[in-house]
């Protein structure tokens, strides 16, 4: 007997992994990338447990998540019911590729707002087109019997009812199963992020999601130009090295010729007048003089190299087009 594992490397995954393989079912842990979180902690996770991990890539699935969750999002862009539906229904495309006969998820009645509450629990179950395989075991005496408890594949009563926020019993649980490696119950998913929600929401307003926007919203200073053109400016020297490694995207790059300054790379229509306003507001983070008027150069893209001599956008104007 075979179980899969939605593997976050959250303490809860893991011990829902774990209570399963007490009971003598082989499980394979499953863990999910995408532009908005990665499968660095699951991969820690799955050696603590000493099991298989498969890594999935859902980009493209929760773009389209993303663009209309049919239950909404929570307090910021992160649609965890519906993501948490389509991370099921792709768990479940792999169950008879693995031999698998059910899956497991570590989530926990009341933990969560929304997501982990009993009709978001439900929901999941019902979008996933799952039916009955699907198994919660740190909960699962405070739910209804599943397909694994009917069958006798697994033995209800050594399952859990926990509820709440708590954590108390997680963390003595690992204690006694020996977990020590396992990643904050926070954070994790940048579409729960303020910031980060706020950039993203301005990329749906203007145009489609794509995977070097999306690489764009995590870095630098975010400005909105136009309808048409957005800018990022690097914070640092880090940061400007992370821009330049997007050349192979075909972004467009904006920085000072004869001064110390961030790179700037400019997403969207390259006309004279969006790139010398992004020209300018580069100019502001320049090392330059107080009404000095410097030399910028844009290049990258599809566009003719260009260059403008330009004074640096005042605070105020700066402020008027962060995002």
């Amino acid at each position: 007997m075979k179980a899969l594992a939605l593997l976050s490397g959250g303490l809860d995954s893991l011990l829902a992994a774990r209570l399963i393989m007490e009971q003598g079912i082989e499980v394979i842990g499953v863990s999910f990338v995408s532009p908005f979180f990665g499968a660095g902690g699951a991969k820690i996770g799955a050696e603590e447990l000493g099991i298989e991990l498969v890594v999935i890539d859902i980009t493209e699935e929760i773009f389209r998540t993303i663009e209309a969750p049919k239950h909404g999002y929570g307090k910021h862009m992160n649609p965890c019911i519906d993501c948490h539906a389509m991370m099921v229904k792709t768990a479940a495309g792999k169950l008879e590729e693995l031999g698998a006969s059910f899956i497991v998820t570590g989530e926990v009645v009341g933990q969560r707002p929304k997501s982990q509450m009993r009709f978001g629990l439900g929901a999941v179950e019902r979008e996933s087109g799952i039916g009955g395989r699907l198994l919660r075991p740190l909960s699962a005496k405070l739910l209804a019997p599943t397909v694994p408890e009917l069958e006798g594949w697994v033995d209800r009563e050594k399952l859990l009812g926990l509820h709440g926020r708590t954590r108390k019993p997680q963390i003595e649980l690992a204690e006694q199963f020996g977990i020590e490696r396992y990643a904050s119950p926070a954070g994790g998913c940048l579409l729960t992020d303020e910031n980060f929600a706020r950039a993203l929401k301005d990329v749906r307003k203007h145009g489609a999601l794509s995977s070097v926007d999306v690489r764009l919203i995590s870095m630098g200073r975010q400005f909105r130009l136009t309808d048409t053109a957005k800018l990022i400016v690097g914070r640092n020297h880090a940061e400007n090295e992370r821009l330049f490694e997007l050349e192979s995207e075909g972004v467009m790059f904006i920085k000072a010729v004869e001064h110390k300054g961030p790179v700037g790379v400019f997403r969207g229509e390259p006309t004279p007048e969006n790139l010398e306003m992004s020209s300018r507001l580069v100019a502001r983070y320049a090392d330059t003089e107080e009404g000095e008027s410097i030399r910028v150069r844009c290049w990258g893209g599809d566009a003719e190299p260009a260059e403008f001599v330009v004074e640096p956008f005042t605070s105020r104007r700066v402020k008027e087009l962060a995002i």
